[in-house]
């Protein structure tokens, strides 16, 4: 075999200057993490996180000079019979504020002694809130909150007949930040070992297992290192190093694993060192390559949204997928080319005894016997099953859960259940931000009076009503609670009446008042607008480039056309597992969560984009083996049962490795990343069995040698790589 494409040249050149391509792959990820550390990580303000409207508000107050504090709310509610009216009650209540007031960065206590009939006290008499400023910025909140959570505590201690507890931005913060930081340790804890051990069973040798383990794991770090500086340009989203992990880690391994499968089992041939390391450079380097850019287009789509979290998460998974591919097509094939046969040291001998000496897995084998046998009838059940799984998808409610979303056993949690109970929408309100020439001027005072009374009057807001400006007095805000939980129909339909009619109506009458509305439900909704008008570019930026791609690759409509209906089919089936699952609440015992009845909202069009590139790996690397069959001479049908069987297992192991750590996110507390967890090890799990086993070779048998149809117009189009020119070569 005389492979020529660029895969084939990148290893000959790292096999012959392997010390060059070890140390400088070592340099690269070492340089990469102390330019990282030295920059550091710009994240993406507050302020620049929303869309639409929200967005605007958000800006305004951020540029407006208020302080930069955070609310917090302290709730005295009675256990047994005892009323606001009792002195026992109102003097708990006095003794809270006393404490308070003597606790650091604490200021702006707002008693419901004071303030009677402002909507602190239930109307029950049962409940009462405190609230007050926390002087903190946002990176600071979560560690001076510590302050105030220590006097509750010794409050509730004083006053055991009673439940005393605090809530707010910081302490929410603290307390979901805390838990995030455990699970996510958790998660990396088991991801890894996981991992090796699929690896070790795979291979059946221990060094052979470490190496996928090892680049993947440097591929993550030299990303999270670059992320700094590029960070300072596009600023990213505080949870971009779990994304780069969780891809970093399945795509790093993936890539590996396809390449040093194919270098062994060509050895196992009796090709030579050097013959084996060529020929895996020129087909599966080129399946990376070929995935590896699939991927990238896919990522790139988020870039149309416009916002600003899936810009950052299409840069970091962008930029992890770049390094693992480089990694894949040169350092990778050093090591191979230094280690030679030393590979296999390690050797696990019931497990090496388990492989069958042609690489075909039996399973996989006797299952595409029977598809093969009967392709129309396996067509038909697949799409079948895919389909069905699909139908829940049709109802999909996106939303944002809020706190609703956070993990149940935290306290704070817990305490915000009971307010929002208490005082329904404190915990989460509407919040209107106008800019004036005077916000002070009787006219602008008048309107802002106005949209109290008649936001009152419409049953769909309640007290308390809080008012504040800026020093400079051209900026006001508004805070209004809404009825519902937040995001629920209730709300929603208290964010329309303000939006349409209550701000029109009264602040929207006076010259030069500009209003928005921000808060969880605004945001939530604005986003979901963001997205109904962009998800339509993305998915055509998407298939349109994957399905170039293809064509190019494998010189044929057919294929291209394919293999994007059965991703297609494959995100559909995940949509309909998620929805069932999550928005209909089947899983909420076997999983732990308490349903929102709905998706969260940034979920689908990242797992289309997500899902689209990494099943693109399974294919690519499928369909490569079956080309590379099929130029050397098999028809059809025999190269389809060729290149299925003998990339089965190498496939199944890939798969279950994805399955395997996005499964361990699955287990996290809050409920979008456990959505996002089991979405994806779904989504992988059906593509790597229904769609890659069945589905697709059924499709390929059917079709026959019109798989490789491409007009003669479309022969100029340039191809990815070149196709080496098989020598006898072993497929």
């Amino acid at each position: 075999m005389k492979p020529t494409n660029l895969t084939s040249r990148a290893a000959r050149w790292s096999a012959k200057h392997r010390r060059i391509a070890i140390l400088g792959w070592i340099a690269f990820v070492v340089l990469s993490i102390v330019i990282g550390g030295a920059v550091g990580t710009q994240n993406i303000a507050d302020e620049d996180q929303g869309n639409g409207d929200s967005r605007q508000a958000e800006r305004t107050l951020a540029s407006a000079g208020f302080p930069e504090d955070q609310s917090e709310q302290v709730l005295i509610q009675a256990r047994g019979d005892q009323r606001f009216s009792d002195p026992a009650f109102r003097a708990a209540i006095a003794d809270v504020e006393s404490r308070l007031s003597d606790t650091a960065h604490v200021a702006e206590i707002r008693s419901p002694l004071d303030h009677a009939g402002s909507g602190l006290v239930s109307s029950d008499e049962r409940s009462a809130l405190v609230g007050f400023e926390l002087r903190a910025t946002d990176d600071q909140g979560a560690q001076r909150v510590e302050a105030p959570l220590a006097t509750v505590a010794e409050a509730q201690r004083a006053h055991p007949e009673l439940r005393i507890e605090e809530v707010g931005d910081a302490s929410v913060e603290k307390a979901f930040g805390d838990s995030l930081e455990k699970d996510f340790q958790r998660a990396e804890f088991l991801s890894l070992p996981i991992t090796l051990l699929i690896l070790v069973v795979a291979f059946g040798a221990m060094v052979a297992a470490g190496i996928p383990l090892v680049l993947a794991l440097t591929a993550v770090a030299a990303t999270l290192g670059l992320l700094g500086p590029i960070s300072q340009l596009i600023p990213v989203d505080e949870a971009i190093n779990s994304v780069v992990l969780l891809i970093g880690l399945a795509v790093g391994v993936d890539y590996s694993l396809f390449y040093l499968r194919r270098e062994r089992a060509e050895r196992k041939a009796g090709r030579s060192n050097e013959q084996a390391l060529e020929i895996a450079a020129a087909t599966s380097g080129r399946a990376v390559l070929v995935s590896g850019l699939t991927v990238m287009i896919a990522m790139a789509g988020m870039f149309l949204t416009g916002n600003s979290t899936f810009i950052s998460f299409a840069v970091g998974t962008i930029v992890v997928v770049a390094v693992a591919v480089l990694g894949s097509l040169t350092v990778l094939p050093a090591v191979l080319s230094k280690l030679g046969d030393r590979v296999d040291r390690g050797r696990i001998p019931f497990l090496r005894r388990l492989q069958r000496a042609d690489g075909e897995s039996r399973v996989w084998s006797a299952i595409l016997d029977r598809v093969l046998r009967r392709p129309l009838v396996a067509t038909v059940l697949a799409t079948a099953a895919l389909v069905t799984l699909a139908i829940p998808a049709l109802h999909m409610d996106t939303k944002e859960p809020g706190p609703q979303g956070l993990p149940k056993d935290l306290a704070v949690v817990q305490t915000y259940d009971r307010v929002q109970e208490a005082f329904p929408g404190a915990p989460l309100p509407a919040v209107v931000v106008f800019e004036a020439d005077d916000v002070h001027s009787a006219e602008v005072r008048g309107a802002v009076r106005e949209l109290g009374r008649q936001a009152l009057a419409t049953g769909l807001m309640n007290d308390p009503i809080d008012v504040t400006a800026n020093p400079d007095g051209d900026v006001g805000v508004v805070s209004i609670p809404m009825v519902g939980s937040g995001t629920d129909a209730q709300s929603l339909r208290a964010l329309t009446a303000l939006r349409e009619d209550l701000i029109p109506a009264t602040l929207g009458q006076v010259d030069g008042v500009t209003a928005y509305v921000t808060g969880e439900t605004a945001g939530s909704e604005d986003f979901d607008a963001q997205m109904s008008s962009t998800a339509p570019l993305v998915f055509a930026f998407v298939l349109g480039l994957a399905f170039v791609l293809l064509m190019a690759t494998f010189r044929s409509i057919v294929i291209a056309a394919k293999a994007i209906v059965l991703n297609l089919l494959s995100v559909g089936a995940a949509y309909g597992v998620l929805v069932w699952t999550f928005q209909d609440g089947h899983g909420e015992s076997l999983l732990g969560f308490e349903s929102v009845g709905g998706i969260t909202s940034w979920l689908p069009l990242f797992l289309f984009v997500l899902l689209f590139g990494l099943s693109m790996d399974y294919h690519v690397f499928i369909l490569s083996r079956i080309r590379e069959a099929y130029d050397g001479g098999m028809s059809t049908r025999d190269a389809v049962a060729h290149g299925i069987k003998s990339t089965a297992g190498v496939v199944t192991s890939a798969a279950v490795v994805m399955i395997a750590v996005f499964s361990v996110f699955g287990t996290l507390g809050a409920l979008d990343f456990k959505q996002m967890g089991v979405g994806l090890a779904v989504a992988v799990l059906i593509d790597a069995t229904i769609v890659r086993a069945v589905l697709l070779p059924a499709a390929m048998t059917l079709l026959g040698d019109r798989n490789w149809y491409l007009p003669s117009w479309l022969g100029w189009l340039p191809t990815v790589g070149r196709e080496p020119e098989p020598d006898g070569a072993a497929a």
